[in-house]
Order: structure tokens, then C-alpha cells, then sequence
């Protein structure tokens, strides 16, 4: 038998054994439901490698042939205990037998495999990564020279050769050695990565906390000064109604930033309706002119039509956060041009203004928590762009020069469906006036 033959058949039964525990994790990582079902998906995945190593086997002699699937039976037990070692006995075996038929011996010796590695699973499950190491090649190595004894035991024609030592007792702890690595590699890789995912998650929540009690005290400690001062009684009525004004206008403040808080941290965005580009953004430019106008800056427009899918609060809320974001950073005024346009299947709309501009630095952490360019500002306002662009499915860039001005380019999924049927029937009801 040519020896490269053999060496291929024994990497194609290492690429199947490998492959199914790769495919093993990413299901488990990337597929919700099948954490619940983590032993029946270690089953099916760790069976498929026993079926193929015994279709394409390792031939020793022209009188014995062998593979490596005592490798999948023994981790499978190891890591799923006798439930799993169970189905995977039964479906060696009904393989073995149904390719190669009856076989006594087979049947005795991955009986005394399975009962032997069940017993040991639920101490192997409480190891380090280095104690599971040891323990799993010291008992591959006792278990196959054990069934090697039973199998000459039970048999006079069977004959221990070199091929049959390498193939049978020395490969197989090697192996075993190495899968349990990976397996350990990756379990180790996954818990981390889960516990980087809860750290990031805890530190946008206290970046947001410190941001939200520090901006939330500041207009509460006005607030609490103006009423102290409203006790005084040589006060006049115009000083009490300037007062009271003082803490309605901090009050809105706080409110205002609550409502921004609550809109980030807003799981999903609740009543979705077709919204007309055009109609919504010139909305927003005009709830806005006063604030350009006492900024000295111009705004023009040239709106296309299109249509989008989102929730209408939340998708003016959000430009009326970039466009108010755009007017201040034309401290001592300029020009504000906003330009929407369909596209194909998308609809872009870009904010250009000539103010200040980004660095680089500003542009990365754009609608981070608790960061924002402005000396009073909280950075809810952009964390709410953000957010609610991302909802919608769409995408936000920013192209910005320092002292030149910057351009945010929003790019979101156009509603095309809607849009010809809002067309339709308004066509429609100008033929039936006519």
C-alpha cells in the first residue's frame, strides 16, 4: 500500500474531527437558540466526523484497516457526558456495521471506550485546561493498549503489527491532545470575548450615568438657587416672574436632556411608517431657522424625493440634532447646505456646513457616550443620530477639515414600494377633482 496514501487518509480523518468542532463553536457563538442546546448540537456535529473518518478509512495492511473515529467518541463523552456518549456509541456502531457489518470485537471494545470516559467525564469537566490535557492523553493511551489486550483476548487472528502500535496507540493521544486544545482555545476565546461584551456594556452605562447626573445637577442646583431667592419677601413681581422663567428654562433643560438619554437608550424604534425625505427635512429646517438666523448662518436646500421606513419622532430628533450641531459649529455664522437625493435602492442625504470642521480623533468617537467637541454639552444629541440611523438600517460618514467645514453623508434604505403608491394615489385623486 503506498505510505502517502495512508498519510492522506489519516489528515482527511483530522480535517473531518476539526472541522466539525469549528463548526461546533461558531454555531454556539453566532446562533442564540442552540446555547440551550448545547450537548444535541455537540451530537450532531461531533457524529458527522465518525460517519466520514469510517467511509474514508486508514488503510495499515492489505488485512487491517483502521480510522480515527474513537477520537469524536472520546471527546464528545468527555465533554457531553454519557448522554451524548450514548447516541454517539449508537451511531458509530449502526455506521460500522451498516459499511463494514457485524463485528464482535469492535462492539466490546467501544462499549469498555464508552463506559470507561462516561465514568471519567463529570471529573474531567472540573479540570484546568492543563489537568484536562494530562488526563485526556494518559486515559486515550490507557484505553486503546486496554482494548488492544481485549481484542487479542478475543481473537487468534488478531495481530499487533508497527503500523497498528502507530496508528492505534501512539496517533491517537497525540490527537486527543490537540483536540482538547482547540476545544479549550476556543471555549476560553468565547468566555472573554463574552465578558469584553458585559465590560463595554457597564462602561457605557457609567460614562452615560456621570454624563447624565453631571448635566442633570448643573440646571437642578440653578433651579434650587432661584428658589431659595423666591423666598426672599422684599422681592417685586417682575424679579419673581424673572426668577420663575430662570427655572422653567433649567427645568426644560433637564427634561431635554432625559429625553435624549431615553431615546438612545431606547431598545427598538416602536411605530414605523413610510416618511416622505423631502417633507421631513424641510420640516426640521424650519423648526430651525430662528436658531440659524441668530447664528448668522444660511440655510439652503435642495431636496429630492424619496421615501424611508422609520418612525417619524425619532427620525426628526435625529436631524434636528446634526442640524443643530452643524449651526454651532459656525460660531461667527456661514452657509448650511442640506442636498437629498434617491439613488437607486438607497436615499442619501448629506449636511454640509463651513464651520470649525473634525479632527480625526473627533470624527472616530462621533456619538460616543459622554464625548462631545462643545464646552457645554452632554453628547446625546449625536448618540441619538447614531442610534437612530443605525435602527433604520442606514449608514452615517463624516468628511471633515479642520477650519474648512465638515459634511455628514447619511445613507438609508429607500422605501420604494410606499413611495409609488403615495405618488399613485395622489395622482389618482387629482384625476377624480378634475
Amino acid at each position: 500500500m503506498d505510505f502517502v496514501y495512508i498519510n492522506h487518509n489519516v489528515l482527511d480523518n483530522v480535517f473531518y474531527i476539526i472541522v466539525s468542532l469549528l463548526m461546533f463553536f461558531v454555531l454556539v457563538d453566532n446562533v442564540k437558540k442552540f446555547k440551550q442546546y448545547r450537548k444535541a448540537l455537540l451530537t450532531a456535529c461531533i457524529s458527522l466526523p465518525i460517519i466520514f473518518c469510517m467511509k474514508f478509512p486508514i488503510y495499515i495492511d492489505e488485512y487491517c484497516v483502521h480510522d480515527l473515529r474513537q477520537i469524536p467518541v472520546f471527546i464528545g463523552t468527555l465533554y457531553g457526558g454519557w448522554p451524548v456518549g450514548a447516541v454517539l456509541l449508537v451511531i458509530m456502531l449502526t455506521s460500522r456495521f451498516a459499511i463494514y457489518g457485524m463485528n464482535g470485537i469492535t462492539l466490546v471494545v467501544y462499549i469498555v471506550i464508552f463506559v470507561a470516559t462516561a465514568l471519567f467525564s463529570g471529573r474531567f469537566n472540573r479540570f484546568n485546561r492543563k489537568n484536562k490535557l494530562i488526563s485526556s492523553v494518559l486515559l486515550t493511551i490507557v484505553l486503546e493498549i486496554f482494548t488492544t489486550y481485549v481484542a487479542l483476548w478475543m481473537s487468534d487472528i488478531f495481530v499487533v503489527t508497527e503500523a497498528y502500535i502507530f496508528y492505534f496507540i501512539i496517533l491517537p493521544p497525540i490527537l486527543m491532545f490537540f483536540m482538547v486544545y482547540i476545544i479549550e482555545l476556543l471555549s476560553d476565546a468565547m468566555y472573554i470575548r463574552s465578558k469584553i461584551v458585559k465590560f463595554e456594556k457597564m462602561e457605557v452605562v457609567s460614562q452615560l450615568a456621570a454624563s447624565i447626573s453631571h448635566e442633570v445637577r448643573n440646571p437642578l442646583t440653578v433651579v434650587k438657587g432661584f428658589m431659595e431667592l423666591l423666598k426672599s419677601p422684599n422681592l417685586s413681581l417682575d424679579e419673581k416672574k424673572r426668577y420663575i422663567e430662570h427655572i422653567e428654562r433649567e427645568l426644560h433643560n433637564a427634561e431635554s436632556i432625559i429625553s435624549d438619554y431615553l431615546a438612545f437608550a431606547k431598545p427598538a424604534i416602536e411605530k414605523v411608517e413610510p416618511l416622505l425625505i423631502e417633507q421631513e427635512i424641510r420640516n426640521v429646517i424650519d423648526i430651525m431657522k430662528p436658531l440659524a438666523k441668530m447664528s448668522s448662518v444660511t440655510i439652503t436646500d435642495n431636496l429630492g424625493q424619496g421615501t424611508v421606513q422609520g418612525n417619524k419622532n425619532y427620525f426628526r430628533q435625529c436631524f434636528l440634532n446634526l442640524i443643530k450641531n452643524a449651526i454651532e459649529a459656525m460660531p461667527n455664522g456661514g452657509e448650511l447646505q442640506i442636498v437629498s437625493a434617491l439613488e437607486k435602492n438607497k436615499v442619501t442625504v448629506k449636511i454640509v456646513d463651513t464651520g470649525v470642521g473634525m479632527s480625526k480623533e473627533q470624527i472616530n468617537r462621533f456619538g460616543e457616550p459622554y464625548y462631545t467637541s462643545k464646552t457645554k454639552g452632554t453628547g446625546l444629541g449625536s448618540m441619538v443620530a447614531v442610534k437612530t440611523i443605525q435602527t433604520m438600517n442606514g449608514k452615517l460618514d463624516i468628511d471633515s477639515i479642520l477650519n474648512v467645514g465638515t459634511t455628514i453623508t447619511i445613507t438609508l434604505p429607500a422605501f420604494i414600494t410606499e413611495y409609488k403608491m403615495v405618488q399613485k394615489d395622489s395622482q389618482l385623486k387629482l384625476e377624480t377633482e378634475f
